[in-house]
């Protein structure tokens, strides 16, 4: 199965107004980091009740991927990591949304899958997901690569995806 940007299984509606915006983290305003940081703190800290060290060091020399209602709002974002950072292969990390089944987490998705390939010619991405999101990523064609484990307290697998065809 193909996670390739135009592929099938990415032909999610772009919900209307969404504004997308990616760009390397060392270009980052500050608005737009504390917004960022913001919104991670909001859901993975406060909403899974999961104390973490989300300043982890892994964010400079990543992409950044922010995707923007219509009012302007931040509303889901993650970061592209280059390979060797996380992982051997190229990465998609802090996958992150405000609201859930609206469109916004899988624009953000197919950015960074887009990002992947042209900054990092990655042709695998690997991700650490949240078990509870698994059936979410495999729309993107990833798949479980191994057996659950828990990262902070929360039940976690590392998928795959194939980006060539």
């Amino acid at each position: 199965m193909s996670a390739n940007p135009g592929s099938p299984m990415m032909t999610d509606v772009m919900p209307d107004g969404c504004r997308v915006t990616s760009k390397p983290f060392e270009e980052l305003t500050v608005t737009e980091l504390y917004e960022m940081l913001r919104l991670r703190s909001e859901v993975f800290v406060v909403e899974q009740e999961c104390a973490y060290q989300d300043i982890d060091g892994k964010d400079p020399g990543s992409w950044q991927v922010m995707v923007f209602d219509d009012s302007g709002e931040l509303v889901a974002g993650l970061r592209v990591l280059r390979p060797g950072v996380s992982f051997p292969e190229a990465s998609l990390g802090r996958v992150v949304t405000r609201f859930r089944s609206k469109g916004y987490g899988a624009v953000a998705m197919r950015e960074g899958i887009r990002i992947a390939c042209e900054q990092y010619g990655a042709e695998t991405l690997r991700i650490e997901a949240q078990c509870h999101a698994i059936g979410f990523y495999e729309r993107f064609g990833f798949r479980v690569d191994s057996t659950e484990f828990l990262e902070d307290g929360i039940p976690h697998v590392e998928m795959v995806a194939s980006l060539v065809p």
